[in-house]
């Protein structure tokens, strides 16, 4: 919800599956979205058919996104003022879908790695999105209980991740990457843009 990745994330995979010779499908990054490494990498190795190991996969997306970043960091309009506003009320977790590497990385080009005091990926849990597992994981770490926790999500995978985990979930839709009208159901509530998250939207409403 910080950067967008997803076009990032999209031409990375598909031109790793193309030069190794694998078999890119325009559905594909959507499939992938939310997978921990561990699911996405085999997801590349079984049905796009690129001819490394899973292990190979991740390393070799890893370091061409750290290329990319290193040259800018994509961050989505209003993502850094959203994050110090919220940053000023109530302690923040991150829990991404990204590699580790790629999350320190992003964070620290970004200068935003102190505004967040725990950080999660979904390769540091057993499943990735929508499985609850790294959310309940981040809400650990926070020590709080799952219900007394915001989650701000783009994706379907990522609003199903949250709600399966018992938090209120705030859906900030992105028009490349919507996510389905069945996830947006179970949001508790929808905004337009980042513009609009404030510690006054995320407060409980009265009564």
């Amino acid at each position: 919800m910080l950067v967008d990745s997803e076009s990032v994330w999209a031409s990375v995979r598909r031109e790793l599956t193309i030069e190794a010779g694998g078999r890119w499908h325009e559905g594909a990054q959507v499939e992938m979205m939310g997978m921990s490494s561990r699911e996405w990498s085999r997801y590349m190795h079984e049905a796009l058919d690129v001819p490394m190991e899973p292990a190979e996969i991740s390393a070799a997306v890893v370091e061409r996104l750290e290329e990319r970043y290193r040259r800018g960091v994509p961050l989505l309009t209003r993502a850094e003022e959203a994050v110090r506003s919220l940053a000023g009320r109530w302690p923040l977790a991150l829990a991404s879908s990204a590699n580790r590497p790629i999350i320190e990385l992003v964070l620290d080009l970004t200068g935003l790695a102190p505004l967040f005091r725990v950080t999660v990926s979904s390769e540091e849990v057993p499943r990735g999105k929508p499985a609850p597992d790294v959310y309940l994981e981040a809400a650990g770490r926070l020590g709080q209980s799952p219900g007394r926790c915001v989650a701000i999500e783009d994706s379907t995978n990522g609003i199903r991740s949250a709600h399966a985990a018992g938090m209120r979930v705030g859906a900030v839709p992105r028009p490349d990457f919507p996510p389905s009208p069945e996830a947006l159901e179970l949001a508790d509530w929808r905004l337009d843009s980042l513009a609009e998250l404030t510690p006054e939207t995320l407060e409980p409403s009265p009564g």
